[in-house]
């Protein structure tokens, strides 16, 4: 029995284990330094776990990964460029174009619900081809309309010389909102820490108080940030994060995301979700409107998408007009997957420790492509070959599970 459960674990969580052994490999042979692979996992999880976690509601509404999300990002793109052209800096910026990407990306995500309804159990595909057709009016809104039909007046949004805005919008001028998060509170990681775990305990106190959790969770959690204050004290432990300087604002986002996630899956609408993603054919015989529900998952994924892609760009300074949205979909997926979801369950943890694999190879592969072959381009290409690999991978094992249930039934 115990070889069976065993069997079972290992095959559930197949592409989690692959990537740990493969991070823990690609760091022995990078020659890099555990400090500098922290640093640079913090940054790159600040920047994109908002956009994994945005995938969580469709999958539990069975509709499996939006790989439409990169359209949200295109939605939060063309708020970033208007929010340039008329020069609304810093944190009133990023605000202003959170705000414009909500009906835009709603309108999008709207778009995409109703024609995916019309393609059930083909959502993922029509997700992605989606993302190409809408890449085509993308290219055709930032080509010919902006700069030509639509003047563009601010100083290096348009191709010199052309029309059409330029290949790069730099957010870092006065016109930008480069940092607008990451700057608002940055504390060194042991400061962050600190932070956390008091807010933690706090928190635990008062819910023991108020009577919604026991004592002896309420020891748990004020134990586990007792022990981890204590650990950082370790010279060993503080050294690794020496390096390492927390965006508390950008965290905290990232953090009521997670509660968001949680908290609307205890809510009516929640649990259509569930009952939709686990069998349309009950929900829909127990009064549910299937369709709305799933129109609705896909307009609440397509917008938090939208903010996660704002949230990247700010992090970065600037983005690619024509291509920094193209493989959103694909690496935010493949993230999601190696945390050990699948396309029918995820969850915040599974969200969370598959963005910090996912990225950690992304870190560690150009370095050790470079000292096993002479060539850093070999970890590119590895890295992008693992992406498309974890979802193909994914989708065998679902359909080769689903093979398995109807031969046991």
């Amino acid at each position: 029995m115990a070889k069976k459960n065993m069997g079972e674990i290992l095959r559930n969580n197949a592409v989690t284990i692959m990537f740990i052994l493969l991070c823990l490999g690609g760091l022995a042979v990078s020659g890099q330094t555990v400090p500098y692979v922290v640093y640079e996992l913090f940054g790159r999880l600040s920047r994109n776990a908002f956009l994994v976690l945005a995938l969580i509601i469709p999958i539990v509404a069975g509709m499996g990964i939006n790989f439409a999300v990169t359209i949200g990002a295109m939605a939060a793109q063309i708020s970033a460029l208007w929010v340039v052209e008329w020069g609304i800096s810093g944190v009133g910026g990023f605000v202003t174009a959170a705000l414009m990407t909500v009906p835009l990306a709603a309108f999008f995500g709207f778009l995409i619900g109703k024609l995916l309804n019309k393609m059930k159990g083909q959502e993922m595909i029509g997700g992605m081809i989606l993302g190409y057709f809408a890449n085509g009016l993308y290219q055709l809104l930032f080509l010919f309309i902006f700069g030509n039909l639509i003047p563009l007046k601010a100083p290096g949004l348009v191709i010199m010389g052309s029309t059409g805005v330029a290949n790069t919008i730099d957010l870092s001028t006065g016109r930008g909102f480069k940092y607008a998060l990451d700057g608002m509170w940055k504390l060194p990681f042991g400061q962050a820490l600190y932070v956390v775990c008091g807010a933690v305990a706090v928190v635990a106190i008062i819910a023991l108080l108020l009577k919604k959790m026991t004592a002896k969770q309420t020891g748990v959690y004020v134990g586990v940030a007792a022990v981890l204050c204590l650990l950082y004290q370790i010279p060993a432990v503080a050294a690794i994060f020496a390096m390492v300087n927390v965006p508390m604002v950008t965290f905290m986002i990232v953090g009521l995301l997670c509660l968001f996630n949680v908290g609307i899956m205890k809510t009516r609408l929640g649990q259509q979700f569930r009952a939709v993603g686990q069998n349309r054919t009950v929900a829909n015989a127990a009064g549910i409107n299937v369709d709305k529900v799933r129109v609705i998952a896909i307009m609440i994924s397509t917008v938090l998408a939208g903010w996660g892609q704002l949230i990247f760009v700010q992090n970065m300074g600037s983005f690619q007009t024509y291509g920094a949205h193209e493989q959103v979909g694909l690496y935010a997926g493949a993230a999601i997957l190696v945390g050990g979801a699948s396309i029918k369950r995820a969850t915040n943890k599974q969200a969370l420790l598959g963005c910090i694999l996912f990225h950690l190879l992304f870190i560690v592969a150009p370095s050790a492509g470079k000292n096993l072959f002479g060539d850093a381009a070999i970890g590119e290409y590895f890295r992008v070959f693992v992406s498309y690999g974890v979802i193909a991978m994914a989708l065998v094992m679902h359909a080769w599970g689903s093979v398995k249930k109807k031969k046991k039934a």
